[in-house]
C-alpha cells in the first residue's frame, strides 16, 4: 500500500480540539472525529498547550505557537561553528574582507572552511554591529545577484569616451564641457553642474527635480547663450537623467560622450569642482531651501577664483580672452 502522506494539523482543526478538549473527549475520540492518529492528537496537546497551564488549549494560540515554532527552525546559524565565528569577528575588526577570510581561514585553521556569502549572511543577520568593519557598509544589504551594470545601455546611441579625441583630453581646445549633479537625501532638488575643462569655467544651475527634461532643458538654456566656439562635446556619466543627451546635441550643435560605467574619474573636472561647491553647500543641504542668489555667488566665486592650474589666471579671464579673439 501506498504510505499516506503525512500533513500537519489546520488552523480548524486545532480549534475543534479546543472544542473536543472542553468537552473532555479523550485524545483517542478526538483523533477519530477529526480522522487522524492519536499520536498526532498527542503530539499537538504536548507541544502546542501553554508552558505553564497543559490542560488549556485554544485553538488559534495553538496554531500561533506551531507556527513561530516553524520559522525558528528554518534559521541555522550562518557560520558552523564557534571557531569559524571567533576567526569572523577577530578578522573584521581589523578591516578584512569577507572575500579575504574565506580565502584565508583554511591556510591558519586547518580543516576550516567557510564561503564569502555565509560570513555576509553572519553579518547581516546576525552581527549587525559588524556591519560597520566591512570596506562598503550598507544599512541594508543589496539582494544576491543584484547587478550594478545594464546587460543593455539605457542612453540612445551612447558614444564612449573611449572614442573620444585625443585633442579634447590633452585641453587643447577650449569648448568642451563636463556634466555632473550634486544631490540631496533632503529634497526631490538637486543642482547641475557644467565646466568646460580648459578655463574650468563652471555653470551651476538648480533643478526642481533630477530628470532628463530638466537638464535638457537646464543645459541648453545655459550653454545656448554662448558662442559656438565655447560649445563643442559634453561629457556625462551614465545616469538615466542624461538620456535626452541628442536632444542637447540638435539644439547645441555639441558632441556627447560617456564615461565607462562607475568610472566617475573620467570625468574629473566636474567631480573636482562638485567638490568645491560642496564647500558651500555641504551633504545634507536641502536644496529647495536654497535661492538662486546663493547659487549664482556661488557660481560667481568659483569662477573669479585664481588657479594654478591656469597660472593663476581666473576661469572668466581665459573666456573672455578666447571671446576676444
Amino acid at each position: 500500500m501506498e504510505k499516506e502522506k503525512y500533513t500537519q494539523l489546520s488552523l480548524t482543526e486545532r480549534e475543534k480540539i479546543s472544542i473536543f478538549k472542553a468537552q473532555n473527549k479523550s485524545i483517542r475520540v478526538i483523533a477519530k472525529e477529526l480522522g487522524r492518529h492519536p499520536s498526532t492528537i498527542s503530539r499537538e496537546l504536548r507541544r502546542n498547550a501553554p508552558l505553564v497551564y497543559k490542560g488549556y488549549y485554544l485553538g488559534h494560540k495553538a496554531d500561533e505557537r506551531f507556527k513561530e515554532r516553524q520559522s525558528k527552525a528554518h534559521k541555522r546559524k550562518r557560520l558552523k561553528n564557534d571557531s569559524i565565528r571567533q576567526y569572523a569577528d577577530e578578522k573584521l575588526a581589523i578591516g578584512w574582507s569577507p572575500e579575504q577570510i574565506a580565502g584565508r581561514i583554511s591556510k591558519d585553521i586547518a580543516g576550516l572552511s567557510i564561503s564569502p556569502e555565509a560570513i555576509y549572511q553572519y553579518l547581516y543577520k546576525e552581527r549587525r554591529e559588524l556591519v560597520q568593519y566591512l570596506p562598503r557598509h550598507h544599512k541594508k544589504r543589496q539582494k544576491l545577484g543584484h547587478s550594478r551594470k545594464h546587460r543593455k545601455s539605457h542612453i540612445p546611441n551612447r558614444v564612449s569616451i573611449d572614442e573620444r579625441p585625443q585633442h579634447i583630453e590633452n585641453r587643447k581646445q577650449i569648448g568642451h564641457w563636463e556634466a555632473d549633479t550634486i544631490i540631496s537625501r533632503q529634497s526631490k532638488s538637486s543642482l547641475a553642474v557644467l565646466v568646460e575643462r580648459k578655463s574650468r569655467v563652471t555653470v551651476i544651475e538648480k533643478l526642481q527635480q533630477k530628470t532628463a527634461q530638466e537638464i535638457k532643458t537646464t543645459t541648453i538654456e545655459r550653454l545656448g547663450v554662448l558662442p559656438q566656439k565655447l560649445r563643442k562635446s559634453i561629457t556625462y556619466d551614465n545616469g538615466s537623467e542624461n538620456t535626452e543627451h541628442e536632444a542637447i546635441n540638435t539644439e547645441l550643435s555639441t558632441t556627447s560622450y560617456f564615461c565607462n560605467p562607475y568610472h566617475s574619474w573620467e570625468k574629473g573636472t566636474v567631480e573636482n569642482t562638485v567638490g568645491l561647491i560642496r564647500r558651500f553647500f555641504p551633504k545634507k543641504t536641502d536644496f529647495s531651501q536654497v535661492i538662486n542668489d546663493d547659487i549664482e555667488l556661488v557660481e560667481f566665486l568659483l569662477n573669479t577664483r585664481p588657479r594654478k592650474c591656469l597660472n593663476y589666471c581666473t576661469p572668466l579671464e581665459i573666456i573672455e580672452s578666447v571671446c576676444c579673439t
